[in-house]
């Protein structure tokens, strides 16, 4: 089994519905654009991977979406040394269909109440929906490891929420852990590293917004 010495997870830049939330009525969630702002967020992201990866290979895996796809394309990673791949798995928590600012801002309080894992949203997901199928991708991911030339780095182009959900399910962290924190930036990135004893660790935490209750974490 030919293990990556390194996992890199990467939030896509600033997008549309990052700075007008009344966009999505008009554009549907996976057709969001990258603002300049994210264009740039994402550019320089790209210039701290290539000195991280060097000339070594990478396997990149892309969340369908548009702000996912023009988020790969800024990091100007060179193809040649880069197997990439659209990775459905990997998209956005689902919200359903158009949706209604005014509704969507109800909801996202109800969620902030209720609790981000198993809030589900009208016609959409909960976080753990989205924690079932990045658990799905993961065994997927698992098993490209058995080729004996599996490139040393792997490349995940994803969403805050999924980003978390997938280090949760990684690290198996409970779900009271997962409530505790907070998503990256845009354009921000985790690493987790292959250590000496064969076990990966993150390069450095989640932000935390508030202390885990100590009677829910195992």
């Amino acid at each position: 089994m030919a293990r990556p010495r390194r996992i890199v997870l990467i939030r896509h830049g600033e997008s549309e519905g990052n700075v007008d939330d009344t966009v999505y009525e008009r554009v549907p969630d996976h057709a969001l654009r990258l603002t300049a702002e994210g264009w740039q967020q994402a550019r320089a992201a790209g210039d701290r991977l290539r000195e991280l990866f060097g000339e070594e290979r990478v396997s990149a895996y892309v969340s369908p979406y548009r702000r996912t796809h023009e988020t790969f394309r800024a990091l100007r990673l060179d193809p040649s040394r880069v197997r990439a791949r659209e990775e459905p798995r990997l998209r956005e928590q689902d919200w359903g269909n158009w949706q209604d600012p005014k509704n969507v801002r109800q909801q996202k309080a109800a969620r902030d109440a209720y609790g981000h894992f198993f809030y589900r949203f009208e016609q959409g997901e909960s976080g753990a929906d989205v924690y079932d199928r990045v658990g799905a991708f993961l065994e997927s991911l698992w098993r490209s490891f058995d080729a004996p030339d599996h490139p040393p780095n792997v490349l995940l182009v994803t969403h805050g929420l999924t980003m978390r959900l997938f280090c949760m399910r990684w690290m198996h962290w409970s779900v009271a852990e997962f409530e505790s924190l907070s998503n990256p930036d845009n354009g921000e990135t985790r690493m987790l590293i292959l250590g000496r004893k064969g076990r990966y660790h993150l390069d450095r935490p989640f932000e935390r917004w508030c202390v885990p209750d100590p009677y829910e974490v195992l």
